[in-house]
Formats: structure tokens, C-alpha cells, sequence
């Protein structure tokens, strides 16, 4: 695994599912915490690197929204946006299309422009130091209702220039896609691309309603589309990019162990499958790390992963010519390595 695990390192990719507030590490919480004097249930790191064990993904979301309550300023959220940064580069990641939640942070109170201001200062910062580029993608939260993500929408009018595309996470089971279906046309219709968190814990049918009703552009997950062999065939035929989550799959007990994984069986179907980090403070494992969890227990090789790494450039909201020239320096790197 050795030299595979170098491959990996150097791997030209884009990361398509990354949610920043799940980039927030323990000791930065603690950092902010202090910084902006607001209290945490929490008395050390290692507490909450102990709370860290899910059963589910409610389990998951109920910490992690407590974690994000630290982000109180224009400053915390581009420190924040800094550390994902500076890692995604340490791992080969050239491009990141990047999750934020801002009813997190409105419904507390901190204004939607100061969650902009941070988070685009890093965005622009990482290109000049890093040389990564990068895109944003509003989520709207699932468990919360549709007027909410229209208010939501409509507070990011002035910042639409920065935002590429609208997402749906958050609790999955009990909130079908469906039930966002008019906000995402009005997302359309402002020029945005869409995406959205499907069949994760939910069935298969939010998977077709996502592409029915929503009309996304890309699917976060998908996993339990594989229980529908005529999905898996239109998602082939559509070639439509699923942004799979090794580790945040294992975390979440959506596969008992990384050796019941499914991307291999993914590939071996066609499917446009990437492989992302989701929340990687809270699962164990930036890109690489997921990219190294799979490979070991599913005995993916170099082709495989030169693979993976395509589809992320191929998936991503790039223009072609971008995408072009991307992949492009993924053969050549594939070539010599």
C-alpha cells in the first residue's frame, strides 16, 4: 500500500462534497470557542473526539450543529475556510466545489453576508497561495421548511456571482426531495446549478425524485441507488457524477465496515463515482484519507483511482475547457508516476 499510498498523495482531484462547518477540527473549535467566549459541553479535545461515535447520521447532526455554534464572525469562517484549504492542497486536491449551510448560522443570529465575507476571503486566498480554485454551493436544510429556503435564496441575492449551485442536506429520512421542489426551480431560475443529498439513509425513491422533481445536476451520495438495477442503468446512461463518502458512509453505519463497501461495484457499473471526505473533522479522514480507506479494502489500483480522480474533474461545474485541461494534467501525472 506503500506506493499506492504516494500515487494517492499526488493525485491531481477535486473534492465535490465537503461541507465547511464539517472541516471544523477540535482544536479550532476550542480556539473559537475561547475567542468569541461562548461556552461548548465540552472541557477538552479529547471529550469531544470522544463524542464522536454515531450510530446514525441524526447522532451526527445533533453534534455537529453544536460544533458550528463557535462560528460567530467574518474571521472565524475564513479561519475556518483557511485550515480545509490548506489541507486540501497538502492532499493533491486542485479544485473544491465546497457545502455551506448558512440557516446554521442565520437562525443564531449571524448574518448572511458575514458568512460570505469569510468564507469567499479564503476562497481567494487559497487560489493565490495554492493555486486551488473553488466554488460554493448553498444548502438548504432538509428538517427545516420550504419558506425557510426561500428566505434563505433570497438573502443570498447580492452574493450570487460567488455561489454555483444550490444543495439539500441535513436529515434525509422524512424529508423527501420533493418537498423543495419549488425552491430549487426558483434556484434555476436564478442560474444555479443544483445537487442534492440522496439516497444515503433514504430509499431509492429520493434518488428518482431528485433527478425528477429537483432536476440536479449531480447526486451527493446515491449509495442505495444500487438497489435499483434500472436507476443504476439511467444514472450510466445520464452520466450523472455521484459524490461517494467512504469514511462518512462507515461513520454513519451506511456500511457495516470499509470491506462492505460498494465503489468498487459502483465502477464496475459505469457510474460516475468521486470519492470526497463529507465531514472530515467529525468522520476520521480528509480526501486522501478516504481515497487510501477504499483503496486498501476494496483493492482499487492505479487505474481505478486515476478513474475516480477523472470523474471528479468531469463532475465538477467547471467550464469544458477548464475540465479539459484538468484532466490533462491528471494523464500526465498517471503517465509518470
Amino acid at each position: 500500500m506503500t506506493d499506492l499510498s504516494d500515487f494517492i498523495a499526488r493525485l491531481p482531484k477535486a473534492e465535490l462534497h465537503m461541507h465547511i462547518e464539517g472541516s471544523l477540527e477540535p482544536e479550532l473549535m476550542f480556539a473559537l470557542a475561547q475567542r468569541n467566549r461562548v461556552e461548548i459541553p465540552f472541557d477538552s479535545v479529547e471529550a469531544v473526539c470522544a463524542a464522536y461515535q454515531f450510530s446514525n447520521l441524526q447522532d451526527f447532526l445533533d453534534i455537529y450543529y453544536r460544533g458550528a455554534d463557535v462560528l460567530r464572525t467574518e474571521a472565524d469562517f475564513r479561519d475556518l475556510a483557511a485550515a480545509y484549504f490548506d489541507r486540501a492542497a497538502a492532499d493533491g486536491v486542485v479544485h473544491a466545489e465546497i457545502f455551506f449551510d448558512p440557516q446554521t448560522h442565520t437562525d443564531r443570529g449571524i448574518g448572511f453576508d458575514v458568512v460570505m465575507r469569510g468564507l469567499t476571503a479564503a476562497m481567494d486566498a487559497a487560489q493565490a497561495r495554492h493555486g486551488i480554485t473553488s466554488r460554493l454551493i448553498l444548502c438548504f436544510l432538509r428538517h427545516l421548511d420550504e419558506a425557510a429556503a426561500f428566505a434563505t435564496l433570497e438573502a443570498a441575492q447580492p452574493w450570487l456571482h460567488r455561489i454555483e449551485a444550490v444543495g439539500l442536506d441535513s436529515s434525509e429520512l422524512g424529508h423527501p426531495p420533493e418537498k423543495f421542489a419549488r425552491v430549487f426551480a426558483a434556484a434555476a431560475a436564478c442560474g444555479l446549478k443544483r445537487v442534492a443529498h440522496a439516497g444515503e439513509e433514504g430509499p431509492p425513491d429520493y434518488v428518482h425524485q431528485a433527478l425528477d422533481v429537483l432536476q440536479v445536476d449531480r447526486l451527493d451520495h446515491g449509495n442505495r441507488s444500487l438497489e435499483d438495477p434500472a436507476l443504476v442503468e439511467r444514472l450510466v446512461r445520464e452520466q450523472m457524477t455521484l459524490t461517494v463518502c467512504p469514511l462518512s458512509n462507515l461513520k454513519l453505519c451506511v456500511v457495516g465496515t470499509m470491506e462492505e463497501h460498494p465503489i468498487d461495484r459502483m465502477l464496475d457499473e459505469g457510474l460516475r463515482v468521486t470519492i470526497n471526505s463529507d465531514d472530515p473533522a467529525y468522520f476520521g479522514g480528509y480526501v486522501n484519507d478516504n481515497y487510501r480507506a477504499a483503496a486498501e479494502a476494496r483493492g482499487l489500483g492505479r487505474d481505478a483511482l486515476v478513474t475516480l480522480a477523472r470523474n471528479s474533474f468531469l463532475g465538477s461545474f467547471l467550464p469544458e475547457a477548464e475540465k479539459a485541461a484538468l484532466v490533462a494534467r491528471l494523464e500526465e501525472y498517471a503517465a509518470r508516476a
